[in-house]
């Protein structure tokens, strides 16, 4: 039997893989020309079943006052919906490697939203770890205008930009939540909130029928749903009550790492030596962001 904290590693190891071939699905479903909206209604509907028979085993020990409920589902819009619509949209005109980087930025983004509206200090390792990042992405940035058409590459990442800073709100403004529902509940019933909101934008617009892709749209969207959605949000959150949300950051940095190996795999995507100096960077940044003040 192994070792408890060496079975929060590989849960750990196993979560981040998981979530970084997301983007990968995503751009492999635009192959066969699926819409934004159908591929995340695909994405939230095939979960939907699973985060609900979760969340009816789950309910919060205590009760929860109905503001509470409010402020939940504002969270789950948020950080769940918009994040993913951005997420999604944004992988339409940049590369998965790249949307991968950009999105890692939302620890800095966490830091600087606390420090606004909430007052929290910021440490000088901390300021300056923010610093190292956005020059990071500021290196692959330029680097990326150099080779592509530049009003994409522009688009593409100030959508990947909103969704870092829906998500970093999203974890700012939740924190005190997730104690009063205890956090699979909570999870659950965000992802729930988020799944009826792409329900409601999908019966709005309606861009095609939902019968009128190919068949490999729906085989990602299950696949998408399960391995890239519901089975690692659960492996990271018991690898964090395991490790701690301290040991658990340090394997954070694989998320990029393993995201630009899975799109050179199946996408053919490379990355210039100049942009392996960036994403060097902006790992190296967030890491210093996210030490804390010994003592």
């Amino acid at each position: 039997m192994l070792p408890k904290k060496s079975l929060g590693v590989i849960l750990a190891i196993t979560g981040i893989l998981l979530f970084s071939s997301k983007a990968v699905m995503v751009k492999l479903a635009y192959q066969y020309e699926v819409d934004t909206v159908s591929l995340l209604l695909f994405r939230m509907v095939f979960s939907l079943p699973i985060y609900v028979v979760i969340a009816a085993f789950n309910r919060p020990k205590e009760k929860v006052a109905g503001k509470d409920y409010m402020w939940l589902i504002l969270f789950g819009f948020i950080g769940y919906y918009l994040a993913s619509y951005f997420d999604f949209l944004g992988l339409i005109y940049i590369k998965a490697s790249l949307e991968r980087l950009i999105l890692f930025i939302y620890p800095t983004l966490v830091l600087l939203i606390s420090f606004v509206f909430l007052r929290k200090k910021i440490t000088r390792k901390q300021v300056i770890g923010v610093v190292v990042t956005y020059l990071g992405v500021l290196i692959i940035f330029v680097s990326e205008l150099s080779i592509s058409d530049d009003s994409s590459v522009i688009l593409g990442s100030v959508l990947i930009f909103l969704s870092a800073l829906t998500y970093a709100s999203y974890l700012v403004g939740s924190g005190w939540l997730i104690p009063k529902f205890g956090a699979t509940a909570f999870t659950s019933y965000a992802m729930i909130v988020s799944c009826m909101a792409v329900i409601l934008h999908y019966s709005l617009q309606r861009p095609v029928g939902l019968l009128d892709f190919q068949p490999e749209v729906y085989w990602i969207g299950l696949a998408m749903a399960i391995f890239a959605t519901v089975i690692p949000s659960y492996l990271v959150s018991f690898a964090i009550k395991i490790l701690g949300a301290n040991d658990f950051s340090i394997f954070g940095s694989l998320g990029p790492i393993s995201t630009i190996g899975l799109a050179y795999l199946f996408l053919g995507e490379t990355l210039t030596w100049t942009q392996f100096l960036g994403a060097g960077v902006i790992i190296g940044g967030i890491v210093l962001a996210e030490k804390k003040k010994k003592g």
